[in-house]
């Protein structure tokens, strides 16, 4: 795990943008990793610039989302399809991008026939993540074990908590997801995880520091070949190292 201290939040994300830039430029066919929430927004900011501004060609990449609230229509504007088109989608021209289906009728045959779409896609090759306050990566919540493939996730309270601020309240919030697994999430090529803000600073820590455990789901990348965190000073406040 190699760790960057950006001084600023919007020096962190453009570092974030550069290495999907250069993944792209490197390898134009590449298979994405895409996050949703708060921290990526920024990112995908300066990507569809570099796009507009003629830099950056994406017609020959795909997409695969981390995850999709269960049960919330795919226009419903805090779904994680309409995330996605209002932040990237719409202002690049990706060949294809895919999302987890939370309206499928079979959840479970859902989450089989994504693993296998980014199989037959080749893998991916770069793979955004932001990370939750209780370590969380894509929704893989604090657990007794590793989650391999994508599942079916109960969000955890705190999870809910965090992202009532999208909805009414709290009570809006689905209360189930579907997510790529952790195991999904450590087979792409590269990985790049984003952390801002003082409120992050916990989480990073307990991943860069504590013990690899899926009490804290994100410690597992301290295994993975090729991960690099991107940090603020606010979020990298607790590193003692």
């Amino acid at each position: 795990m190699n760790v960057h201290v950006f001084a600023s939040e919007a020096q962190a994300a453009r570092a974030a943008a550069s290495l999907f830039a250069a993944q792209l430029l490197r390898k134009p066919a590449s298979v994405l990793g895409l996050a949703t929430g708060s921290t990526p927004v920024s990112v995908y900011a300066e990507l569809a610039r570099m796009h507009e501004d003629g830099v950056l060609d994406f017609s020959r990449a795909v997409s695969f989302n981390l995850d999709e609230y269960v049960g919330l229509p795919k226009d419903h504007p805090q779904s994680y399809h309409s995330f996605m088109h209002r932040s990237l989608f719409s202002r690049v021209n990706l060949q294809a991008s895919f999302l987890p289906d939370g309206e499928a009728e079979d959840l479970p045959a859902e989450c089989r026939r994504y693993d296998e779409a980014i199989a037959r896609s080749g893998g991916i090759d770069l793979q955004l993540l932001g990370i939750g306050s209780n370590g969380h990566i894509g929704f893989n919540e604090p657990a007794r074990e590793f989650a391999f493939g994508t599942n079916l996730v109960d969000l955890a309270q705190d999870t809910i908590e965090a992202n009532k601020r999208f909805f009414y309240s709290a009570a809006d919030v689905p209360r189930r997801a579907l997510s790529m697994g952790v195991g999904t999430i450590m087979q792409a090529r590269g990985i790049v995880l984003l952390a801002l803000g003082e409120e992050k600073a916990q989480a990073v820590k307990a991943m860069a520091e504590g013990p690899v455990t899926p009490r804290v789901p994100a410690s597992i990348l301290r295994f993975h070949q090729d991960a690099t965190v991107l940090l603020d000073r606010g979020a990298a406040k607790l590193l003692t190292r």
